[in-house]
């Protein structure tokens, strides 16, 4: 009986003393959360006034060193090295130089960078300034870096050690700094501006190793960059977003949307990037029938894109209105997905299907899939980067893959196919479905350099020295930016009985002076 009683006396006890410990240790390990959340939670103070700076002008100090050091002029925008030139070549004429060649699509590639990207991001009630503003900031340092990445991997010249530059070499460095822009729309309004200039110190780096793979190693064809700009960047952005996930983003979501002025500039924006994606899709491509067939394909895309995005905004709502942000964005999927295929002979009524196909996709991604990457991947992606340009940019890159694999001659010509998708030196011998190989692996490249790159820095940004937003002061151009003033309106009935008060008040007082004359 006595054995009985201590053992079940035992048995009484074991399950508290077991229940003390669980709470010890969930104690414990809730503590070591707790101090995890602190360290790598989002900062609570905005002040940036010596971050900023600090990084600004030590980050463009070190650009004027490395400038110094390896940047040249090339042949044709060196004085020297261009009448050196014409006399090799046999050129009389200055206007041979490449300058006149590409300077109107460099000039239509800038504007989208500085003008489109930035505008499309005004959408904002309370984040105009930070859209515009930001979007200025990281271009620019952004354009400056990537010409010494690149120029590293693709113009370095092993004898001088030097990088050479001309016109197309801008253009190349505005397509670098798209990918980081195109990052930034998933963490518009969420992230302090000396954040955006790590996201674009990595994003820039990462660009030019994966380009160098995909263009130069694998050698694909990607001129309007469908792989390596638009899925690299769309899927960057994303997996950033992802780690610097908020759980108590809806503080601010009252701010996280748009007013009828704010939604009219963003249209703006997009107008200009719909209006010049031609140029930006053909800027670096053949001179010829190869440019000339790319603004065709990209010009036809994007009207058949339009059409397709009105029909699905319309039929996504009960009342059969449109939505503004489906016009703003799914209207310029198309040419993202073209950026690869449109050097091609994909035919007029290719591209005509492939913008059909991509308004449609793009429409329903913003109906549907990104309310359901928020609530169940916790993916918050302000600016809906995963239906404009992650999902179009791959698929694009697979289109392309497609269209070069079912190349033929009696299609390109062997001359055609052979500087279409150049075909010379070592890749003499490679056939079309090889090509159409290397091309659907360049794309899984893209991705993954996107994915793996922004979970990285995603860690790095979750660091709490960065002078990030609080979950409460997001989407606020008040974190970071002076602002005026609102001026006080006073409704029209208002004004006008105000005015006839004041018109009776001195009515009044003339009437009272004339008495006392």
């Amino acid at each position: 009986m006595l054995t009985a009683s201590l053992k079940s006396q035992l048995s009484e006890g074991l399950p508290e003393e077991r229940s003390e410990h669980r709470q010890k240790k969930v104690i414990k390990m809730g503590n070591c959360c707790e101090r995890a959340a602190n360290f790598f939670g989002p900062q609570k103070n905005t002040y940036i006034r010596v971050s900023l700076p600090a990084v600004c002008f030590v980050w463009q100090i070190a650009m004027v060193v490395l400038f110094g050091v390896f940047i040249r002029y090339d042949e044709e925008s060196d004085e020297k090295g261009w009448n050196e030139y014409k006399k090799s070549h046999n050129i009389t004429s200055n206007i041979e130089n490449d300058f006149y060649f590409r300077y109107p699509s460099f000039q239509d590639v800038h504007v989208m960078i500085f003008v489109g990207f930035g505008f499309l991001m005004t959408f904002l009630k309370r984040y105009s300034f930070g859209g515009v503003g930001f979007n200025f900031l990281i271009a620019a340092f952004g354009l400056q870096w990537a010409l010494l990445m690149q120029g590293w991997f693709h113009a370095l010249d092993p004898v001088t050690g030097k990088i050479t530059i001309g016109i197309e070499s801008l253009i190349n460095a505005d397509f670098c700094c798209a990918g980081s822009l195109i990052a930034y729309g998933a963490l518009l309004g969420k992230v302090s501006p000396v954040q955006l200039m790590v996201v674009t110190l990595f994003g820039v780096t990462l660009f030019a190793v994966e380009e160098y793979i995909i263009l130069d190693l694998l050698h694909c064809r990607d001129a309007g960059g469908s792989m390596v700009i638009h899925t690299f960047g769309g899927y960057y952005g994303l997996a950033i977003s992802w780690v610097l996930y908020r759980p108590n983003l809806n503080l601010s979501k009252r701010l996280n949307g748009s007013v009828y002025h704010s939604d009219l500039f963003a249209m703006i924006g997009a107008l200009f990037l719909w209006m010049f994606w031609p140029s930006f899709n053909s800027a670096i491509t053949n001179h010829g029938a190869g440019q000339h067939r790319t603004v065709i394909n990209t010009y036809l895309a994007l009207a058949s894109c339009v059409l397709t995005t009105f029909a699905i905004s319309s039929m996504g709502q009960k009342k059969g209105k449109l939505d503004m942000v489906h016009i703003q964005n799914a209207t310029l999927a198309a040419g993202v997905a073209m950026g690869t295929a449109a050097e091609f002979m994909i035919t007029p009524y290719g591209s005509i299907i492939v913008g059909f196909c991509c308004g449609i996709i793009s429409t329903f991604g913003y109906l549907y899939v990104t309310p359901f990457l928020e609530k169940k991947l916790k993916l918050q992606d302000t600016c809906g980067i995963h239906n404009l340009h992650a999902v179009p940019g791959m698929l694009g890159g697979f289109v392309g893959a497609i269209v070069a694999a079912t190349a033929t001659e009696e299609i390109y010509g062997k001359e055609g196919l052979i500087e279409t998708f150049g075909l010379t030196g070592k890749y003499v011998n490679r056939t079309m479905s090889t090509q159409g190989g290397y091309q659907a692996a360049g794309t899984c490249v893209a991705i993954a350099f996107g994915l793996v790159g922004g979970v990285c820095v995603g860690f790095i940004l979750r660091f709490p020295i960065w002078g990030d937003p609080a979950d409460d002061f997001c989407f606020d151009d008040e974190a970071y930016w002076e602002l005026p003033e609102d001026e006080e309106t006073i409704p029209p009935v208002l004004e006008y009985n105000n005015h006839m008060i004041n018109k009776h008040h001195d009515t009044h007082e003339s009437q009272f002076s004339l008495e006392e004359s």
